[in-house]
C-alpha cells in the first residue's frame, strides 16, 4: 500500500518528467513550419545536453522526442549542448574516477594491515615455537634431574 508521501513524490515526479519532456529536442517549439526562424540556441543546448539521459529513454518508446535538436543555431548550441552533457554525465565519470582512486588507496591501505596481522601472527606463532622447544629442554633437564633424585635417594634408602 502506497502512503500519502508516497503518492505526493510519485505525482511531483511524473509532473516534473512531463515538465522536461515539453522542453525536450524535437517539440514544437523548434518546428520551422510553426516557428520559422525560431533555432534553439546556446541555452536551449546546454538544457537538451542536461535532460540527455531523460529524452534517450523517452526516444525509444516515441519518435516525437530526440535527443539533439536539429533545427538549431550551430555553434552556439553545439557548445551549449556539450557543457550540457558534461554537467550531466562528466560529473558522474570525475566521481567514478576519484572513487576508484579512493578505492584503490582503501584496499593498499586493507592490503598493508593485512601484511601487519601475518606478520604479527607469524612471529607469535614463532614465539610460541620457541617458548615450546624451551618447555621440552625445561621438561628433559626436569626429567634428568628427577631420575638423579631418584637414584640419590634409592642409593640412601638402600644404605640403611
Amino acid at each position: 500500500m502506497l502512503t500519502k508521501k508516497q503518492y505526493l513524490v510519485t505525482g511531483i515526479v511524473l509532473l516534473l518528467t512531463l515538465t522536461v519532456l515539453g522542453c525536450a529536442p524535437g517539440n514544437d517549439r523548434w518546428n520551422q513550419e510553426i516557428n520559422p526562424g525560431h533555432n534553439a540556441g546556446f541555452w536551449a543546448g546546454i538544457w537538451h545536453g542536461v535532460i540527455i539521459i531523460i529524452t534517450f529513454i523517452v526516444s525509444l518508446f516515441t519518435k516525437d522526442v530526440g535527443l539533439y535538436e536539429i533545427n538549431n543555431t550551430g555553434w552556439a548550441y553545439n557548445l551549449g549542448f556539450v557543457i550540457g552533457l558534461l554537467l550531466s554525465i562528466g560529473g558522474g565519470i570525475r566521481s567514478t574516477v576519484r572513487k576508484k582512486k579512493q578505492r584503490k588507496y582503501e584496499w593498499k591501505e586493507i592490503g598493508d594491515k593485512v601484511e601487519e596481522k601475518v606478520r604479527e601472527g607469524v612471529k607469535a606463532w614463532l614465539d610460541e615455537t620457541a617458548q615450546a622447544e624451551k618447555k621440552k629442554e625445561w621438561e628433559e633437564i626436569a626429567s634428568r634431574i628427577e631420575e638423579k633424585i631418584k637414584k640419590a635417594l634409592k642409593e640412601w634408602a638402600d644404605k640403611q
